[in-house]
């Protein structure tokens, strides 16, 4: 299970299902060897604050309460469409530009999203509300992050840059979203370009994918 929750994989962020199971092993083992290195059996758990889960609870009535002037489904509406006619398969960087644009405005409407039913029972409008709070970011992060990776790789498809360009572009997006502003910013970091023992298994070099 720790293995299968890390926030990483042997085959980069390109999860599959029939990958799940090297994940599991290669970094369960990282996570109980790690376990074994910090505790032992019988150590005291420090104790929860008083108040834990409560701003859980504080953000979950925020948004039961949510009395604004539009509705969830306008907004995931305005998202969607910005997402498929700026972002999709095939990218110009026109259209992703106008995208980081316009996602820019739709993601603000949550701070006046309307939700009508204030029940804690079968509530699917809070359901989609919270499930729409998600979305806005991950649309944000990722309309930002393609307008700026001016290359074509793996799914991003940029017409404008329709090679890939290791020189300049082999290297990982880290794009953070302000839950306080709705600004997102974007920034990079160098890929790990070698393995843990070069003796034993040396780099595989990157080639172009063709078909």
């Amino acid at each position: 299970a720790a293995g299968e929750a890390a926030s990483a994989s042997v085959h980069g962020a390109n999860r599959l299902g029939a990958n799940s199971l090297l994940d599991i092993v290669v970094f369960g083992r990282a996570c109980a060897n790690r376990i074994a290195d910090i505790a032992s059996p019988g150590d005291k758990i420090p104790d929860a604050p008083a108040d834990v889960g409560m701003d859980s609870v504080a953000e979950l009535d925020k948004l039961r309460y949510a009395d604004g002037a539009i509705p969830t489904s306008e907004i995931r509406s305005e998202m969607q469409h910005v997402m498929q006619d700026k972002a999709a398969v095939y990218r110009t960087e026109s259209s992703l530009a106008e995208g980081a644009a316009e996602i820019d405005e739709v993601v603000k409407k949550i701070d006046d999203v309307k939700v009508t039913d204030r029940s804690l029972v079968w509530n699917t409008d809070l359901v989609e509300t919270l499930e729409l709070r998600n979305l806005l970011p991950s649309a944000a992060t990722t309309m930002h992050s393609a307008d700026r990776r001016k290359e074509s790789r793996g799914a991003h498809a940029h017409e404008n840059y329709p090679d890939r360009d290791d020189d300049n572009w082999m290297k990982h997006t880290l794009a953070y979203y302000d839950e306080d502003t709705k600004k997102t910013s974007v920034a990079y970091r160098p890929i790990h370009y070698y393995t843990l023992d070069e003796e034993e298994c040396a780099i595989v070099p990157p080639v172009a994918r063709v078909y």
